[in-house]
């Protein structure tokens, strides 16, 4: 009787309009969303970011790679890291470039699934808010997103952060850049709710697999590097709360760097579009940097209570770096 998603465009459009639209924070927990794992308890799911250029930039060439995985994969849903419509987001709700560089482009019946998102630093420079309209949902229900939000789907949760703000340069040096902070100051106490909620989110959580998806790099290799205020406000909290992943896009590669101090894994999937920028620099212990690639490409996730699959594809659908880890049942609750 109701459209397959229909529960969370309500809550969806309920937050949209107490909250968000309004610029308004949300000062005591993130919304929280559910979304269920396949029959057998396991998740298959998609990554992908930076994508956002009308088709142009190999980007139809990765979506076309995306459904052939996606297919064989049987997707649960799609995760978007950010920098969804270049180059300066969204105009508006009506914006030709959602259906442009969005639905005009993962047309495959595999990619037909709950896209979650966060917001780049590029959906900054137009009307962030259009991003998180509900009326985006309503003219293709497989759009969310939000600035930071819960995601339960059983045996993993995954904590969506916003980490545009962060940055100090958008704020003290933005050149001829301009931002659209509606919601965001003043934002020493944006950023601090939003670290105390991560926080107290990450402590409650008996998730067997913690997941922290945001758009900016923590460690990388690539052009942008290491968001050095990231290293010190954000790492530390996900350290603490024996996170597992943090997945991010903003360098335009793909890219697997392990910690040496902790279990936390760094991914980036930002090469949905475009690539092929010819920056690397790493002078961190070589063991660390598992995989690199400068190109264009996607990655996937197997989920299970015991084992998470991670492989990154290039834009012809080639494996190119494939990566596991386990964990006994006995730490599941």
């Amino acid at each position: 009787m109701f459209p397959k998603h229909y529960n969370i465009l309500i809550i969806f459009l309920l937050i949209i309009e107490n909250n968000y639209l309004y610029g308004k924070i949300i000062s005591d927990k993130f919304p929280r969303f559910e979304h269920p794992a396949k029959s057998d308890g396991s998740l298959s799911i998609m990554v992908v970011g930076d994508w956002g250029r009308r088709g142009h930039y190999n980007q139809s060439d990765v979506a076309h790679q995306m459904g052939i995985i996606g297919e064989k994969m049987d997707l649960d849903f799609i995760i978007s890291t950010g920098d969804n419509f270049y180059p300066e987001g969204l105009i508006n709700v009506n914006d030709p470039a959602f259906d442009e560089s969005f639905t005009n482009v993962y047309t495959a019946s595999s990619l037909q699934k709950q896209w979650y998102s966060v917001l780049g630093n590029h959906d900054y420079r137009g009307d962030a808010l259009a991003q998180l309209s509900p009326l985006l949902n309503q003219k293709d229900s497989k759009w969310f997103c939000l600035k930071s939000y819960i995601l339960d789907a059983e045996i993993a949760e995954f904590f969506f952060i916003d980490t545009t703000p962060f940055q100090d340069k958008y704020f003290t040096n933005p050149g001829d850049e301009v931002y659209d902070w509606r919601g965001v100051l003043p934002r020493d106490k944006y950023l601090s709710t939003l670290l105390k909620d991560l926080d107290s989110a990450l402590v409650k959580s008996s998730a067997k697999w913690k997941i922290v998806v945001g758009h900016h790099t923590i460690r990388s290799a690539g052009i942008h590097g290491n968001t050095q205020e990231l290293v010190q406000k954000l790492l530390p909290i996900l350290q603490a709360n024996n996170v597992d992943l943090y997945i991010n896009g903003h360098d335009h590669c793909l890219e697997h760097i392990s910690s040496a101090d902790s279990p936390l894994q760094f991914l980036t999937s930002g090469g949905g579009s475009k690539s092929w920028r010819g920056s690397y620099n790493w002078p961190n212990p070589k063991n660390e940097m598992l995989f690199y690639y400068d190109g264009q490409g996607f990655m996937t996730m197997k989920i299970t209570q015991t084992d998470v699959e991670i492989n990154f594809y290039d834009i012809l659908g080639h494996v190119m770096h494939q990566w596991s880890a386990s964990k006994s049942l006995i730490y599941a609750t």
